[in-house]
C-alpha cells in the first residue's frame, strides 16, 4: 500500500511539471551578490518551487525512495537547472559544483549570503548615513534611501521608519533648510512617505518661484541701464549746439549790463 502511495504520488507530481524546456519559464529575479538581494530571490525561488509541486527538493522533506529512482532525480535535476539559471555569472561561478542535489546547491548559495550579512550590514548602513542629495530630485533621491533601507532589512538589519525620515532631511542642501525645520517638528512625527511629499511640493513650490524672478531680474536691469544712460547722451559732449546757444546769450546779457 506505501509503494502504491509513493508511485501515486510521484504521478502526480510528474503531471504538475512541464517537462518541455520550452514550457518551463525560470524565476524572473536574478540573484546578484552586488544588487543584495537574495531574500526577494528566495521569496520568489520557493514560491515558485511551490506552484510546481517541488518545494521538497530545496527543504529536504522530498527525498527518494531508492537510487533508481528515476522521476525523483528527473525532478531534482530540474530544480537546479532553476537555480543555476537565476545567478549572475559571479555568483554561478562561487556556487557551482558537479554532483550533489538541488538542497545541496541550495544550501551552498544561502551559507554565501548568510555569512557575509554582518559585512554587507555595516557597508549599507554607513551608505545610508551618508547619503546626501547632490544634484538628484526628491523622487530619485528617495527612492535611493528606501532602496538601501530594503537592503537592510534582508540581511536583517532594519531600519525603523523615524531613523530613515532623519537621514532624509541630514542628506538635504540648504534651498530645503525652512521646510527640514517644519517636518523635524511636525507633531506627530511624519513617516517616510509623509515627509516624501511634503518634500516633493516645496521642490516643485521652489522651481515655480524661481522662474518668475529670473524674468523680472532682467526687465529691471534692462530699464536701470536705459535710465542711467539717457543722460550720458545730452552731457557727455560738453560742445553741442545747444550749449554753445546758451554761451552767447550770457555773452549778450553781460556786454548789456556793462
Amino acid at each position: 500500500m506505501a509503494a502504491d502511495a509513493a508511485v501515486a504520488a510521484n504521478a502526480a507530481i510528474e503531471r504538475s511539471i512541464w517537462c518541455d524546456q520550452h514550457q518551463i519559464s525560470y524565476p524572473s529575479l536574478i540573484l546578484d551578490l552586488d544588487d543584495h538581494n537574495y531574500d526577494a530571490w528566495r521569496e520568489l525561488f520557493m514560491t515558485h518551487c511551490l506552484t510546481f509541486d517541488v518545494l521538497g527538493h530545496l527543504d529536504g522533506t522530498l527525498l527518494p525512495a531508492d537510487d533508481a529512482d528515476a522521476p525523483w532525480f528527473k525532478r531534482d535535476g530540474l530544480v537546479k537547472l532553476w537555480i543555476y539559471g537565476t545567478l549572475a555569472q559571479p555568483l554561478f561561478r562561487s556556487s557551482f559544483a558537479a554532483g550533489g542535489t538541488a538542497r545541496d546547491v541550495w544550501t551552498r548559495i544561502e551559507n554565501q549570503f548568510r555569512n557575509n550579512k554582518e559585512a554587507r550590514a555595516i557597508q549599507l548602513d554607513n551608505e545610508l548615513r551618508t547619503m546626501e542629495i547632490g544634484d538628484m530630485t526628491i523622487q530619485q533621491y528617495c527612492q535611493k534611501l528606501k532602496s538601501l533601507s530594503d537592503r537592510l532589512a534582508n540581511v536583517e538589519a532594519p531600519v525603523t521608519d523615524r531613523n530613515l525620515v532623519i537621514y532624509l532631511l541630514n542628506g538635504l542642501n540648504e534651498k530645503y533648510d525652512s521646510i527640514m525645520n517644519v517636518i523635524r517638528h511636525k507633531e506627530p512625527f511624519p513617516t517616510f512617505e509623509s515627509a516624501k511629499s511634503i518634500l516633493e511640493m516645496e521642490e516643485s513650490r521652489l522651481k515655480k518661484a524661481h522662474r518668475p524672478a529670473a524674468t523680472h531680474t532682467d526687465h529691471s536691469s534692462s530699464s536701470t541701464a536705459l535710465t542711467v544712460s539717457a543722460p550720458l547722451v545730452t552731457t557727455a559732449n560738453p560742445t553741442t549746439p545747444e550749449v554753445h546757444q546758451l554761451s552767447r546769450q550770457q555773452e549778450e546779457q553781460l556786454s548789456w549790463k556793462r
